[in-house]
């Protein structure tokens, strides 16, 4: 959250988050001080599961519906959050004008995906997904294929009528395995990793034994890099 917080301020904001899931950074914005935070995404079953997780925070709620169309009241957010959301949509503009609908006079825009050059990065002891892709070198055009570009996507924030457009790139850290077999499980299982799903099964089990014979048996941080790009509604 480090990156979000350098370029706005969440204490006493109202927040959108579109394309929540699970409500994790919809949570975190609530605990750093968010008025209220509305989580938005269009999976019935994903929303039951941050109501049941998160639900009970006072100021902090799940809407379903699309993304480019929430139905929420105009001028209603000071952030407006789309994380890992626009590798999904073929329409770019379509949710930043619905950005702009929602956001107050002076309000911002925060996207934050991977571009193909944050995919590119090369793999490392903490780019774990950089040793995926190595691996199984057959998923790296469709993981590049669906990436947004930065600059075409700067050019969608400000054709919305959003100003003082920018990007920036950050590591995150995704996730600490207590062992290399704890990060291999997490692979086997294709959690929260929807690219592997264009692996058949004997691929998969291909690819978990060859990481096992790459990666150290140890203490494992994933980090992935992403870009965020920001805007402001004049």
């Amino acid at each position: 959250m480090q990156a979000l917080t350098d370029l706005v301020d969440p204490v006493g904001a109202g927040v959108v988050d579109l394309g929540c899931g699970g409500g994790t950074y919809s949570r975190a914005l609530h605990d750093l001080g968010a008025r209220s935070v509305t989580g938005v995404d269009s999976s019935t079953p994903i929303l039951d599961q941050a109501r049941a997780d998160h639900g009970h925070l006072t100021g902090l709620r799940f809407h379903h519906a699309d993304a480019t169309s929430t139905g929420l009241p105009d001028a209603s957010a000071d952030l407006v959050l789309a994380r890992a959301l626009v590798h999904h949509l073929l329409d770019h503009a379509a949710l930043a004008r619905e950005a702009v609908r929602l956001l107050r006079p002076g309000g911002t825009l925060v996207v934050q995906d991977r571009t193909a050059d944050d995919v590119n990065q090369p793999a490392g002891p903490h780019h774990l997904r950089g040793h995926l892709l190595e691996l199984a070198p057959q998923l790296l055009p469709v993981e590049v294929g669906r990436r947004p570009d930065a600059d075409a996507l700067l050019r969608v924030l400000e054709g919305a009528g959003l100003t003082g457009a920018t990007t920036r790139t950050v590591w995150e850290t995704r996730a600490h395995h207590p062992d290399r077999e704890s990060y291999l499980a997490d692979v086997a299982t294709r959690t929260g990793r929807s690219l592997l799903h264009h692996l058949t099964d004997d691929e998969l089990d291909r690819l978990v034994r060859d990481l096992r014979s790459r990666l150290p048996d140890e203490p494992l941080v994933e980090q992935d890099r992403w870009t965020l790009w920001a805007a402001t509604k004049p």
